[in-house]
């Protein structure tokens, strides 16, 4: 195995695949681009296109956000001498769109190096994982890999997570996984979920000099957020487990779109609010989905108006569910192995509080998973989102340590 990185091909690799605009749901051309480093760096490649509707009727489907009609799946093969366990290693390539181009200090789709951090759309979520993963294996020499390694580029992770569950029902599972996202090269051994839902809450119009003769519907959801706050307080405090206790707030609740109104002096009869819920560890995105419901309907029944005019709730979307795997795994430990031999930075085991592919292997695939990978998380949707080099090239130098480690 290689000592050390080529940091100067990671910068390379990394700034070409940031200058594709990949949004998810258009995620061709990287996965070209993709294919071709993989097999620059000699591995056998294989490519898939699995049509939607080949898994929308799948009862653990995921849920889509966006358009779509295919998955373009990219997983590469590296053999060793010796035999041993497969171990895969993740990546998406999808991204969320740039958003003003105002905010951003340089063009998201021109990347563009700074006091060694490379910025970017897609450069921490989670283009420079994915260099780290290629990099890694470009440092193993096969005569001393035992088993084989697959990695895996996947897209339709920002919508929900189709990709992976795609790629897993096309058979591409291991013995042991790691999801290269941004976690600041810590290891995420437990991380909760988020469904999607819409509130229709209800009220009574009236013209605004007697306003007093109409029920606002925008107080209404004022009052039905409140009880949320409750919940959402109720719920975080119930987890025990500590790398999720850690995070403050694991399970957060939010309302990010609010639609209501037909004109300015007339009390508002209606109000539409979609928002965001916590799945927490050990539940299933049905169980949140209940608990929603079952506190609205509460909040509801200790309302003059609503009790008698229901609010209505739905699910859609992308379903995030929860996932986690022991604190002391195997796979954590060969990781931290991996890390502490080559003398860099210990992972310790951490929660996370977002949805990821993670729970699609540990759920849906039987693979023992994890996240480690270079960059911070608050950095990933917005503007001026960047990647340390020097956190992309660690992170390949310890997965590549970590990949030959069963053949010691």
């Amino acid at each position: 195995m290689k000592s050390q990185a080529d940091r100067s091909r990671i910068e390379d690799d990394l700034a070409g695949l940031v200058s594709i605009p990949s949004l998810t749901g258009d995620e061709d051309a990287i996965q070209d681009a993709v294919a071709e480093l993989l097999i620059d760096a000699g591995l056998s490649v294989e490519r898939q296109v699995i049509a939607l509707s080949e898994i929308v009727s799948d009862p653990d489907f995921p849920g889509i956000e966006v358009d779509r009609d295919h998955l373009p799946i990219v997983a590469a093969r590296l053999k060793g001498r010796l035999p041993g366990p497969t171990r895969m290693l993740c990546g998406h390539v999808d991204v969320v769109p740039a958003g003003d181009p105002g905010s951003w200090s340089s063009p998201p789709f021109q990347p563009e190096i700074r006091d060694g951090k490379l910025y970017g759309r897609g450069a921490c979520d989670m283009k420079g994982g994915l260099v780290s993963a290629i990099e890694a294996v470009r440092m193993v020499d096969p005569e001393q890999l035992a088993g084989e390694v697959i990695v895996l580029s996947v897209p339709a992770e920002e919508d929900g997570g189709s990709g992976a569950f795609a790629a897993i029902r096309a058979g591409y599972t291991a013995d042991a996984c790691i999801i290269l996202e941004p976690t600041r090269l810590e290891a995420v051994v437990a991380h909760g979920g988020a469904i999607t839902f819409t509130i229709d809450v209800p009220g009574k119009a009236a013209h605004a000099s007697v306003r007093r003769e109409g029920v606002s519907a925008l107080d209404n959801l004022h009052y039905l957020i409140a009880a949320l706050e409750v919940d959402e307080s109720i719920r975080n405090r119930a987890e025990t487990r500590p790398e999720m206790a850690a995070l403050g707030l694991p399970y957060p609740t939010i309302i990010g779109q609010v639609e209501g109104g037909t004109w300015a002096s007339t009390v508002m009869d209606r109000v539409v609010a979609h928002g965001r819920y916590g799945v927490t560890l050990g539940q299933d995105c049905d169980d949140a989905a209940e608990d929603l419901r079952a506190a609205i309907a509460a909040a509801a029944g200790e309302h003059e108006f609503l009790a008698e005019h229901l609010p209505h709730v739905s699910v859609w979307g992308g379903r995030f569910g929860s996932a986690s795997i022991a604190s002391d795994h195997d796979l954590v430990a060969s990781l931290q192995s991996a890390a502490r031999d080559i003398g860099a930075r210990i992972p310790a085991p951490v929660g996370a509080p977002y949805g990821a592919d993670m729970r699609l292997f540990v759920n849906h695939g039987a693979t023992p998973t994890l996240m480690y990978g270079p960059g911070d998380v608050k950095w990933a949707h917005a503007a001026n989102e960047h990647v340390a080099i020097d956190e992309v090239v660690e992170c390949a130098e310890v997965v590549a340590r970590w990949l030959v480690s069963g053949a010691q």
